[in-house]
């Protein structure tokens, strides 16, 4: 990103050759992020990538986009993200009907409700669109998109999925996938904040949500920036090469944490536990603990952790993520989550378990807690 800075970049969309320098660094991004999440990028029938501002414009472009040419109802599954939830939220209070599938004590969503759902699509009750997300960015559980899909499929009814916490952590396949739409991310593959995108399979239509330029046919207007975008197909190709290594060194830290904390702490809960994860996600309630002093615990003690989703843990809700799964209200308000990645060191590991060890019995016993030097 520093190199395409340094080149001083002119407008995409200008038609001199400093334009089309430009305009070649966004194709080209856009063609190898394409390609490395398995979508089509020759023939007649190439799938479309529409740059975004990241995963929550992706998800609100999908859900309004997707349905604004289609009559009838949304069905998401309880543990959207709040992007995606906060969306069809809106769209209920526009008057679209909105169902949300439920969740099992594992964290996986239920889709004997989507075949129900789908078989009334088919009896004049229309759906309009569905959205399950790939694995959940709390609990990392991965959800049965693929299935769904083909549920979506037979019956003609558009299927989009969030696979923002995927990419760049276990094997992305779009065409695979069968979806007609997925949102992913650069941020979350130390890319740059601040660039994202939608994913539509070949033929598939989106109405915008804003206006004011040709860019992208229109369905996206505004400046392209190169510089981004460069940055994101950079990211996308450092997360996707030697993957199988990538995933196993994520996963062995994240196994390395969840062992030690179980080890050093009595009376956790690992939430997801029992269903296929994420490789670098860990969900973890302490009963008998305030989520939030837990964190403000750990962060003066430099230890990073969330309480939820990173985009809604400003507020002091407890996880709808943990709610929809039916656990106990000592292991709601208890949880708290951490995520490695592939810089994660065993040092790291450790000094979070030795922190958590020290903090959870006295913050458990109402005591003020002081860390370890």
């Amino acid at each position: 990103m520093h190199d395409l800075m340094q080149m001083r970049l002119a407008n995409p969309s200008s038609q001199h050759a400093d334009g089309r320098k430009a305009r070649l660094i966004v194709e080209q991004a856009r063609d190898t992020i394409l390609r490395l999440c398995g979508a089509r990028t020759v023939g007649m029938e190439s799938d479309q990538l529409l740059f975004t501002s990241g995963g929550t414009e992706a998800n609100n472009l999908a859900i309004f986009g997707l349905t604004q040419l289609q009559p009838g109802a949304i069905v998401v599954s309880a543990i959207e993200h709040p992007s995606v939830l906060e969306s069809v939220t809106h769209a209920a209070s526009q008057g679209r009907p909105v169902h949300f599938l439920p969740v099992n004590q594992n964290g996986v969503t239920c889709l004997e409700s989507l075949e129900s759902l789908v078989g009334q699509h088919h009896h004049g009750a229309p759906i309009a669109l569905v959205s399950i997300m790939l694995a959940n960015n709390e609990t990392g559980v991965l959800q049965p998109v693929q299935e769904a899909a083909q549920m979506c499929r037979r019956s003609g009814v558009l299927i989009h999925t969030d696979a923002v916490q995927v990419l760049g952590k276990v094997k992305l396949d779009f065409a695979s996938l069968d979806v007609d739409a997925m949102t992913v991310t650069a941020h979350k593959i130390h890319g740059p904040v601040g660039i994202g995108g939608l994913i539509l399979r070949h033929g598939i239509q989106v109405a915008p949500r804003s206006f004011g330029g040709f860019q992208q046919l229109g369905l996206r207007p505004g400046t392209e920036m190169p510089v981004l975008a460069g940055g994101f197909e950079e990211a996308v190709l450092s997360a996707t090469t030697d993957l199988e290594s990538r995933t196993k060194a994520m996963q062995g830290m994240r196994d390395m944490l969840q062992n030690e904390i179980q080890r050093l702490v009595d009376g956790c809960f690992v939430a997801g536990e029992l269903s296929p994860r994420l490789p670098h996600t860990l969900s973890i309630s302490f009963p008998g603990v305030e989520r939030q002093a837990l964190q403000l615990a750990l962060d003066m003690a430099g230890i990073a952790c969330s309480t939820g989703s990173a985009c809604a843990s400003g507020s002091s809700q407890s996880s709808h993520v943990l709610e929809a799964m039916h656990l106990p209200q000592e292991v709601i308000k208890g949880g708290i989550r951490f995520g490695v990645s592939i810089e994660t060191t065993e040092a790291d590991v450790a000094a979070a378990a030795e922190q958590l060890s020290l903090l959870v019995p006295k913050l458990r016993q109402g005591r003020p807690s002081r860390t370890a030097k």
